[in-house]
């Protein structure tokens, strides 16, 4: 019996770690004068609200008294006096949950602001996945788990607050109204307040109930969110390659994979309302008996003539915001339950950024910077996440102002060496030395187009304010893209309506405004006929002069724009260089 209760308290005080860590740094934040004058008003207004609710309980006494005395001035004097007490309520209730609003929505803005920062700092978000250590959809958690935390943080916290502070109100009054009851049973047993003892032990049947009935469903609303997630990336991943689903006619597939992935859905929200069914059904009969139930045990003294109707209506509704009170747990227990699968999901996605955030800055690589402005590497291993290696005591240095392009058949690691002197690939050692006040530009196979105006798609990874429209055109005619010179501020999903060869030469205008000084391609012409990849490349070494250039490329006719060759031998693991190329550039 002890270990389930010590086990349970141990879950409980992890969870409460975990709320801490994710609810104080807002509160100690830059905005933290602002969060707290904004609670300290909106506990003030749900102060005022319990002590409307005692007014309330007072007029209940006083109205019901007229109603039996037939005390018809009473009665009027009454109700004029109810009408500003239910305009003042009003009031206090809408301010209250617009203030409560209002400092959700600057709290989920600055939490957005973290979380997204934090997930691109550093490249966090690619290393999440290529380390191993991602969660599954980050945009939701970073999205709709935010909303959901703040609003239901706040309303959870603020719901308690008042109702422990109704209970104290009322339990007070509870008692001086019920007074005591004997119970024939060793000479009689006199209990004081008996009415705040019944409503506390019918609570606590109700909380217990509640709990035994609803404890699965913390897991399964967490399960839920993951599966509704991961069937909504895969509608997305459908619209984001649209274009290749049509060529293969992969509609059958498509819909194939998309139903297995609903049946998850499925299968899981049946068992979400099977328990919410349960739960549905205790409330629903511990909601109705506790409407009568206070009126049961209290009408005794009433018959009796020990208590008047105004009194017993008084008791009734003190009773109720007792019980009320003490049922927090009872009426509130599947939000709770939704509250924690998304403060999990949370904090999961924390450790998980972390983890990747310390994976990357353990990496093997020793990154330094050469004062005469080359890039080289010195004994560097390149290996695979699984430990194989691709490339071992590789030394190769590239000068200011080179052309070097690196070849090798496929899967010998040119992409994956790519990715190494770009910074994002962890696993491997060596010494890596980079140009000091370097401004590189990368430019990938498969472009990264965000969607916005044609003018922002240039421009990235620069402001479009940073290029005026006539350089924009004028990088966009040099790149054989002029048809669409009349369209810079129209906005569109333009990875969808370029072809892939018009989406590398957009690249090239890119390299054409930013004006790198070292410029790395990874056959980032691939796509173009032989005539306009010698067009770009030609563009780029007139455009660009004293520009350093590493290329990818499975091209022979690239290689006439470079004066050095690095080519990768898979099978020894190992580099060569050869002599300059004849000069085409």
């Amino acid at each position: 019996m002890a270990q389930p209760v010590l086990s349970r308290v141990a879950e409980a005080r992890t969870f409460l770690s975990k709320l801490w860590k994710l609810t104080a740094p807002y509160w100690w934040s830059e905005e933290r004068w602002f969060a707290r004058g904004m609670l300290a008003l909106i506990v003030g207004l749900n102060i005022f609200s319990v002590y409307l609710l005692k007014l309330y309980n007072d007029w209940n006494g006083r109205f019901f008294n007229a109603l039996q005395d037939k005390n018809q001035e009473t009665f009027f004097t009454e109700l004029k006096y109810f009408a500003v007490l239910v305009a003042v309520f009003i009031i206090n209730a809408m301010y209250r949950v617009w203030l409560r609003q209002l400092l959700s929505l600057r709290w989920r803005q600055w939490l957005t602001k973290e979380y997204a920062g934090t997930w691109l700092a550093d490249r966090t978000y690619y290393r999440m996945e290529l380390t191993g250590h991602g969660t599954d959809n980050p945009e939701q958690r970073i999205e709709q788990d935010i909303y959901n935390f703040t609003i239901s943080t706040l309303t959870i916290s603020l719901t308690l607050l008042s109702e422990v502070m109704s209970l104290v109100t009322f339990a007070v009054i509870l008692w001086q109204l019920s007074g005591a009851i004997t119970i024939p049973i060793l000479g009689g047993i006199q209990i004081p307040g008996y009415m705040m003892w019944v409503a506390i032990a019918y609570a606590l049947v109700g909380s217990w109930l509640t709990y035994a009935i609803g404890k699965p469903l913390a897991r399964i609303n967490f399960e839920q969110e993951r599966y509704n997630a991961d069937f909504r990336y895969r509608l997305m991943r459908v619209r984001e390659n649209a274009e290749s689903i049509a060529l293969y006619e992969g509609e059958n597939d498509e819909k194939r994979r998309l139903t297995h992935s609903f049946s998850f859905i499925y299968a899981n929200y049946r068992r979400l309302m099977t328990y919410t069914k349960r739960l549905n059904g205790l409330n629903a009969f511990y909601g109705q008996v506790a409407s009568i139930f206070p009126l049961v045990v209290a009408a005794p003294g009433y018959f009796a003539g020990a208590i008047p109707l105004g009194v017993l209506m008084q008791t009734a509704n003190a009773f109720g915001q007792v019980q009320s009170s003490l049922s927090w747990f009872v009426d509130q227990f599947q939000t709770l339950a939704e509250w924690k699968a998304v403060v999990d999901r949370l904090t999961t996605f924390t450790e998980s950024m972390s983890l990747a955030r310390t994976a990357q800055h353990e990496q093997a690589f020793a990154k330094t910077q050469s004062p005469g402005g080359y890039l080289a590497l010195e004994d560097v291993e390149v290996a695979l996440p699984n430990g194989r290696v691709l490339l071992d005591d590789v030394d190769l240095t590239v000068r200011r102002g080179e052309r070097v392009v690196i070849q090798g058949p496929s899967g010998s690691g040119k992409t994956t060496l790519f990715r190494v002197l770009s910074g994002l690939w962890p696993f491997g050692k060596g010494i890596i030395r980079l140009p000091a006040g370097a401004k590189p530009l990368f430019l990938p196979q498969r472009p990264y187009i965000p969607i916005g105006t044609l003018k922002e798609a240039l421009c990235y990874p620069d402001k479009p304010e940073a290029h005026s429209d006539a350089e924009v055109g004028e990088a966009m005619t040099l790149c054989q893209l002029g048809q669409f010179a009349d369209r810079l501020n129209e906005s569109g999903n333009w990875a969808m309506s370029m072809s892939p060869g018009e989406q590398q030469r957009l690249s090239f205008a890119r390299a054409l405004l930013v004006k790198p000084d070292w410029l790395f391609l990874d056959e980032a012409s691939s796509a173009l006929d032989e005539a306009t990849e010698a067009a770009m490349y030609r563009l780029i070494a007139e455009r660009l002069p004293g520009l350093t250039m590493v290329s990818i490329a499975h091209k022979p006719s690239v290689v006439a724009f470079h004066n050095r060759r690095v080519v990768l031998d898979p099978e020894a693991r190992a580099i060569s260089v050869e002599a300059p190329a004849p000069a085409g550039a």
